[in-house]
Parts: structure tokens; sequence; C-alpha cells
């Protein structure tokens, strides 16, 4: 009996210790998921949401985006975009590596399988997305941004642009959220492939420099366009290489890289003159964009390019369709009309270009802020290519760049000029009532046209700025409706 008793003692006291452990346990766990709840609230609130551009994402590393930040965009492009299979490479900040394993866990987790391309340029982030069995591609890279900043490229298969307007915002709603990601089935797998070969193969062909040497001068500004200049290379019988800038070993040491700041190309400009170079090539960041100095050493405006190149396509190819942007200079226009193709305007930014280039079969496409688009590159930018292509005309015509560049110096330009106001909307209602006696145009904002000048005026997305661009026949006619229209921009 008193076995029975202890026994049953024994049984009441285990039970009280198990249901005391299991209580530990419960609170253990609650106090965890707090913890982690607590965790992903601050991580949340330091977020920056502006990290997420109409285009892109970028931020300061870490203050800004960071390895967390990169492993939500990676689930939540494959959720939103509902990709099987992308191509991830990065460009050469000292944060790509950490920031791409962490995406890439992401992607992987999100069951979707990733074939590295290891350090790439965006025109090669674009051929990849056509030229391997993918559904997108994605680039750790923050563009001509100095070293401190990173960040995210997206596109879909065949250079498809993933912009604010095609998929990024619901990205950014997804990775804002603080939402967990549901698990996938099985965890997606990463395979290797080296792209350059393939993508040098294939852009070289272009190149038709018959018996004609040049002496090129190319600055990549430590950065990555240093992985386009083994196209040069390949045409040592043509061309003469002299490197500005060219070291990956010490990547965003050098000056700013992106041409559309002139001031960047001042040592460019110099170069040339010193070495009698004929051409002047200078490589953004991600080498996307490009821009030109001629034997003189002068800049060669990027919307200028637009209708050189144009002009050596259309040889080729005529009656195709080619674009420039609504602030291009007119003889941008008269250039492709002139050259046997049909001239189209089209708004700012790739992702609008690379829609209308698709949706009217064109050629090329060419945006005042150094971007060329290329059919042959499915629609994305393809900067060497640009270059190769003025090469091309130098060596058909026997003409210096200065010389074709010349012809197309018809019109006087202010370039782009920024303004701060308050309310956009009032201002461009007054400008567009003040010159009613001109041809409105509503593509992008507003361009007034009449017959020997115009304006156009863009509100900026993202900031309290109205940007004008004007073009008049002359150097004074231009100084004078610039002043005149900028009174009333600023509320002189």
């Amino acid at each position: 009996m008193n076995g029975l008793r202890s026994l049953a003692i024994d049984v009441i006291l285990f039970y009280s210790f198990f249901m005391h452990l299991r209580q530990a346990f419960l609170c253990l766990v609650y106090n965890v998921t707090m913890i982690l709840s607590f965790i992903i609230f601050l991580f949340l609130l330091f977020m920056n949401p502006s990290i997420f551009k109409a285009y892109d994402v970028r931020g300061v590393y870490p203050a800004d985006f960071d390895e967390a930040t990169a492993y939500r965009i990676g689930r939540a492009l494959v959720e939103v975009l509902g990709f099987r299979r992308i191509a991830l490479g990065r460009d050469a900040r000292e944060s790509g590596p950490s920031l791409l394993n962490e995406l890439k866990r992401g992607v992987l987790e999100a069951g979707c399988d990733v074939v590295e391309i290891g350090m790439i340029t965006t025109p090669m982030l674009y051929f990849s997305s056509w030229h391997l069995n993918v559904d997108g591609a994605v680039s750790i890279t923050a563009s001509h941004n100095p070293a401190q900043y990173n960040g995210v490229k997206i596109c879909r298969k065949n250079a498809e642009p993933v912009g604010e307007q095609s998929g990024l915002s619901e990205i950014a709603q997804r990775v804002l959220s603080g939402d967990d990601f549901g698990k996938a089935l099985t965890d997606g797998v990463t395979t290797f492939e080296d792209i350059t070969d393939a993508y040098y193969n294939y852009f070289s062909l272009f190149a038709d420099f018959g018996l004609a040497k040049f002496n090129v001068v190319v600055d990549c500004a430590n950065t990555m366009g240093v992985l386009e200049l083994p196209m040069y290379e390949r045409f040592s019988d043509n061309l003469t290489l002299e490197k500005l800038y060219c070291d990956l070993d010490h990547p965003y040491t050098a000056h700013e890289a992106n041409p559309l700041n002139t001031s960047t190309l001042s040592e460019l400009q110099d170069r040339v003159t010193t070495t009698n170079a004929d051409l002047g090539i200078a490589y953004d960041g991600d080498a996307d964009r490009v821009g030109f100095v001629d034997e003189k050493g002068e800049i060669i405006p990027m919307d200028l390019v637009t209708g050189l190149i144009a002009r050596v396509l259309l040889i080729k190819n005529p009656g195709a369709t080619i674009l420039y942007d609504l602030r291009s200079s007119l003889a941008v226009k008269e250039v492709i009309e002139e050259s046997g193709g049909i001239a189209h305007e089209c708004r700012v930014g790739h992702s609008f270009i690379k829609a209308q280039m698709k949706e009217q079969d064109a050629l090329f496409a060419g945006e005042l802020s150094g971007h060329y688009y290329f059919e042959a590159n499915k629609f994305g930018e393809a900067s060497t290519l640009a270059a190769f292509t003025l090469l091309n005309l130098m060596a058909k015509t026997g003409k210096s760049i200065s010389e074709l560049v010349s012809d197309l110096r018809r019109y006087v330009h202010s370039g782009e000029i920024n303004s701060d106001v308050s309310d956009k909307d009032a201002v461009i209602a007054h400008l567009k009532e003040k010159y009613s006696d001109g041809i409105l145009s509503e593509l992008d904002g507003i361009k007034i046209s009449f017959s020997d000048w115009w304006f156009s005026v863009r509100a900026s997305n993202t900031e309290p700025v109205l940007r004008l661009n004007l073009e008049a026949k002359d150097q004074k006619m231009m100084k004078k409706k610039r002043d005149e229209i900028l009174m009333i921009i600023r509320g002189v």
C-alpha cells in the first residue's frame, strides 16, 4: 500500500515538474518570438523606403541598403515576378559579394534557380537575359554612385525592364511589409556560367573598321567599363588603345564615373589632345552610359551622338524607325529623316523607351543622358556598340569625329536646367497659357515648339524640381528665351 502511495506521489511530482518545464519552454519560445519580432520591427523601422527608385534599388551601404534588405528583395522578386531561373551578377564594389550572397539566398529559398555570372557590366546583364535560358537577370550595382552606395537592377527575359510601373513597386511593398515569406517546397540550385566570351564575340561582329587606324583613349573611372576593354583589344590592327583609370584592383578610387557631369571629362579631354587621339570614350559606373570627346578635346553632346549613330545604322537598314528622347536637338530628327529613317520622339526613362522601341519595332534609340539602346541587345543599352558605330562611321567616311559632328551643330541648346519649385503644376499651367500659340506636346511634361525655338519642361517624380531644356536657332535667341522662361519657373 505504501508502495502505491509512493508511486502516486512520484507520478504527481513528475507531472508537476513536466508542467513547470513545459511552461518554462513556452515562456522561452514566447520571449524568443517577441525578441525576433522586435528585431524585425526595428529592421523595418530603420529601412529606408527611398532606396526604391523609379528604375532600380539604390542606397548607402549599410545604412540604407544592407544584407537583410538584399535577402528580402531576393525573396520578393521571385514571389512578385514569378521567376523560376535567373542570371545573377554584380559590379566591383567591396560590399558586392556579401549582398549578392544574401540576395541569392533569398532567391534560392523562394525556390528559384540561380545562374551566377560573376562581375558584369549592365549591358552584360541585358545580354545574359536573352543569351541564357533564364526568366530574368539581376545585378548588384549602384551605377555611377560613389563606392559607399550599392543596389539592385532587375530585368525580365529579353532585357524587359522591371521598374516602378512594371513590378518594382510591388517588390518594394512586399519588402517593406515585414510579413514572413512562405517556404518553397524545394530550394533552388546554383550553377555558374561565364558569359564574357559570348558577349565579346557577339558585339565584336558589329565592328567594321576596314583598314582604318585610330588612336582611342578610354576612361573607365576605375569602374565596370574595364570589362568592356577586351572588345577594343581584339582590334589591335585598327585601334591603338590608351587607358585612363582602367584599374579594377582599386575600384571606385578615381573621379565620379558619370560622363553626363561634364566636369568628370576634363582629364579625358587633356589626354585626347596630348596624345593626338582620334576619339575619347568615357564609361559611367556600370557601363550602360557612355560619353565622347572629339580629337580637339571638345565634348560631343550626347543627343548629337544619337544622330551620328542613326546615320550609320540607316545605311544598312533604310526606312528603319529610330527613337530620340524629346530633350534632343531638332537636328537629330532632321538627320534621321535625311538618312531615310523614321524619327519618333520618346519619353525620358529607359523603361518607357524600351517599351516604345518594342511597340514600334525600332532599330535604335538615344537618350540625352548617354543611354544608347539597340535592337541588337533586345532594346537594352550597349555602350561599346555605340562607340564601335562611331568608329565605323569615321572609317567609312574618312572624316574626323569633329567634322562629322559639325553637321549636327545646327542649333544652340541650353542643356538641362533644374529649378526648385513648390507648385510644379501651377507653373506648368502658366507656361501652357503664356505660350499657347506654340505647338504643344504632353508626351512627358510639356514641350512647346515654335518655328525657330522650342522648350521642354518636365517635373521630377521624386523632388520639387522642374527640368528645363530649350533650343533656338542661335545663341542670342537661346539666351533670351531661356532667361524668359526661367523667370516664370522661378517666380522672379
